[in-house]
């Protein structure tokens, strides 16, 4: 049966359903996670939520198009795939040309809506971002460079920027700082998901770092870039508080022991099972870019 059968004879929530699915909604909610703390933080308090609502819808527009096109260019990947293999244009739910021209329309309307609800440079920053995941990361580095997620894990850091350049319309030192934690967080997050699968992307001709490299090396560079991330977020204290600061700490040092505790484990040839790490990454992030939200919001002197 054909994609374009499949679709249509599926009832209007089937299909709503695997639209949204296009967009990798779970994605999205860790890209907006950082957007809101970083409009916090050039606020210097509480910005103004129609320009918060105007920002995330943007932003989630923009992050929804660059995984719908990001999908359309890796099925047969993903049709090899596990991990991927029910994703709507594997199992056909909606046809190729049909999520081609949904993730380009997404890409326009994020940014007419950023470039007219906030401003051009948020709206050209997030566009930025599309093309870069798109034509960069997706058709150029992904299946050629085992530093894919390095450089590409570039395009997922713009929403701190995007939402720093709303609130400012510029983008300055601590958005930089924030697009910094973000890129180093990147590799430790996305190497230790590839350890768990790293049959899938090889089975896919996918060079992810654990599929060329030993254990030992992979968990080697997670522990160094868990320990630049952590060194990274110090970088903001001159513009925080004692709120940000105690909270960078402590979960920086949860993060940091997590991420020893499997570089050591793979040492001595243990059993290891690196989702530990990959779903605390997804839980220190949070919890970092809340804590510069609250301290924000709250206005207490900052450091510097």
């Amino acid at each position: 049966m054909t994609a374009t059968r499949t679709a249509r004879h599926s009832g209007p929530r089937t299909v709503l359903s695997a639209y949204v699915a296009l967009t990798k909604p779970r994605v999205i909610e860790l890209l907006l996670v950082t957007t809101i703390p970083a409009m916090f933080l050039a606020a210097r308090g509480i910005p103004d939520l129609g320009l918060v609502v105007v920002t995330l819808l943007g932003g989630a527009m923009a992050a929804g198009s660059a995984n719908a096109l990001n999908c359309v260019a890796d099925s047969d990947i993903d049709a090899v795939m596990d991990r991927t293999k029910s994703r709507p244009l594997v199992s056909y739910s909606v046809p190729r040309s049909h999520a081609l021209v949904f993730g380009i329309a997404l890409s326009v309307l994020s940014f007419a809506v950023l470039g007219l609800g906030a401003n051009l440079v948020a709206a050209g920053l997030a566009l930025a971002a599309t093309l870069f995941y798109v034509f960069v990361y997706t058709l150029v580095l992904k299946r050629r460079t085992s530093q894919n997620i390095v450089w590409g894990g570039a395009a997922g850091c713009m929403p701190v920027v995007t939402g720093w350049a709303a609130v400012s319309g510029t983008v300055d030192w601590p958005a930089v700082v924030m697009f910094g934690v973000v890129f180093l967080w990147t590799p430790p997050h996305f190497w230790s998901l590839a350890m768990k699968y790293r049959d899938d992307y090889e089975r896919a001709g996918v060079p992810m770092l654990p599929v060329v490299a030993t254990p030992r090396q992979v968990s080697a560079r997670i522990l160094a870039y868990s320990w630049a991330t952590v060194a990274c977020t110090l970088l903001l204290f001159p513009v925080t508080s004692w709120i940000y600061i105690a909270s960078a700490l402590l979960v920086g040092a949860t993060f940091l022991v997590v991420a020893q505790r499997l570089h050591a484990s793979v040492r001595r040839g243990d059993d290891v099972n690196p989702m530990k790490l990959f779903h605390l990454s997804n839980s220190y992030l949070t919890v970092l870019f809340v804590a510069i939200a609250v301290d924000a919001a709250v206005g207490l002197p900052v450091l510097g």
